[in-house]
């Protein structure tokens, strides 16, 4: 048994009672505060770009590195016999390599943190197998065009497929010359 400021006595059940209305107030608030930025809605994550480079592994790892390079792709990892090549963190706007979602109606516009894994792996004499995992996440945003970039939340992004592209594009040309 409990008493209240007033002098009442109030049982277990009383206290259960305003203890669970409180909390049933305080999760409506806090639901109707969340609310007001509108819904973030992710991006839908494409799989791994998977593609075939008519050379054989050497002029296919050649051409890679040497496409890496001309884009000033910061590497971490260079493993030529188990073929495996992973850049560290470069950053990139948003909406170049990096669909960073929405929040409510508007676009998530700055910077992305982009990285990515390649594996590449000879698929016969005359050709080879390239795959590129990428992963993204925001560096500094802003909900739409106006605004101070904030750092925080930290929003997962997805490819837009056009890096992933342009590299092989790039290694296609290189193999030929």
């Amino acid at each position: 048994v409990s008493t209240t400021t007033n002098g009442e006595r109030r049982g277990v059940r009383g206290f259960l009672a305003l203890a669970r209305e409180r909390l049933l107030w305080t999760a409506l608030v806090l639901g109707l505060l969340a609310g007001c930025g509108g819904p973030y809605v992710a991006p839908l994550l494409p799989p791994p770009h998977r593609d075939e480079i008519q050379a054989p592994y050497e002029a296919t790892w050649r051409a890679l590195i040497r496409a890496l390079a001309k884009e000033n792709v910061p590497l971490r990892t260079v493993a030529k016999d188990s073929g495996v090549i992973a850049s560290d963190d470069f950053l990139t706007p948003i909406g170049v390599y990096a669909d960073c979602g929405r929040l409510g109606d508007a676009l998530l516009e700055g910077e992305a943190l982009v990285t990515f894994t390649l594996f590449v792996q000879p698929n016969s004499s005359r050709s080879t197998e390239l795959q590129i995992n990428a992963k993204m996440r925001t560096q500094a945003h802003r909900k739409g065009s106006s605004g101070a970039l904030k750092p925080q939340p930290v929003f997962q992004c997805a490819s837009t497929g056009r890096w992933e592209a342009n590299l092989v594009d790039s290694v296609r040309w290189l193999v030929r010359e």
